[in-house]
């Protein structure tokens, strides 16, 4: 009886001394929206990305409606943007056009949304790793382009809209330059139709790029290997009225062989 005693007084100071631990302060508590939103932006400015995204989300969370709940979401995408989170921003920008599709700065938040997948997606479409482009997904590099066409389209007068279509620009030659290169993958393998069907993929999707030089080059080849020469011709036709100077077939133009299979 004596030890179950000494064991229930045990537990029973244990219990006790679990109520002497003070709780966590929360060093936000009480503070107005302005101080909230104000301190956020103060973090954000000092790279304390972290900070500032758990101030705008309390933002959000104790004063839901007004201006500076608004503005909280699309500040946080940013942020999330900063941090090196690209999923979070893009779903927080896509959250703040849903919700207000009308406020002034929405064309930011497209704006926003394009430059996390470009950014996302910079060196993936790049020559400079060792990586095949053919193992590549240019998903982000569209997903870009769309965000960016989005804004050009809806907002032509934005300050963003400059910006956004030199960077469509780049996505376009990225994007043909990934297809073609796909496509001479196929070609180099044997895999004519695929090799075909590629390249031609990239002069009708991406009219000015300059990479359709080399796809309408494969085109020929392909269809010549395929013996579809009709494809063939038209291919040929199309490549030396848009590319007179070529040099995949200036080298060989006078020579007996068909320009095409010195390749």
């Amino acid at each position: 009886m004596r030890s179950l005693a000494a064991l229930l007084a045990a537990l029973a100071l244990s219990v006790a001394g679990c109520g002497l631990i003070p709780e966590q302060i929360d060093e936000t508590a009480g503070w107005s929206p302005n101080k909230l939103y104000t301190e956020a932006k103060t973090a954000v400015a000092e790279g304390s990305y972290d900070k500032a995204i758990k101030y705008f989300e309390k933002l959000e969370s104790r004063y839901p409606y007004g201006r500076y709940a608004q503005q909280a979401q699309l500040e946080v995408a940013f942020a999330y943007y900063k941090q090196s989170e690209p999923a979070s921003a893009i779903a927080a920008c896509d959250r703040f056009i849903r919700l207000h599709p009308t406020h002034p700065s929405v064309d930011y938040a497209y704006y926003l949304k394009g430059l996390v997948n470009f950014n996302e997606d910079l060196g993936m479409l790049g020559y400079v790793s060792n990586q095949d482009l053919t193992e590549r997904d240019p998903k982000a590099a569209k997903e870009s382009f769309e965000a960016f066409k989005e804004l050009a389209t809806r907002f032509p007068n934005s300050k963003y809209a400059a910006d956004a279509t030199a960077r469509m620009k780049y996505l376009v030659n990225a994007l043909a330059a990934h297809e073609v290169h796909v496509a001479r993958y196929y070609m180099k393998r044997g895999a004519y139709v695929a090799a075909a069907n590629r390249a031609q993929f990239a002069v009708k999707t991406y009219a000015d790029a300059p990479a359709n030089e080399e796809a309408l080059f494969i085109m020929v080849k392909a269809y010549d290997a395929l013996n579809l020469n009709d494809l063939r011709d038209d291919a040929e036709r199309v490549m030396k009225a848009n590319f007179p100077n070529s040099v995949y077939y200036k080298r060989g133009l006078n020579r007996k062989e068909a320009w095409w299979k010195l390749w």
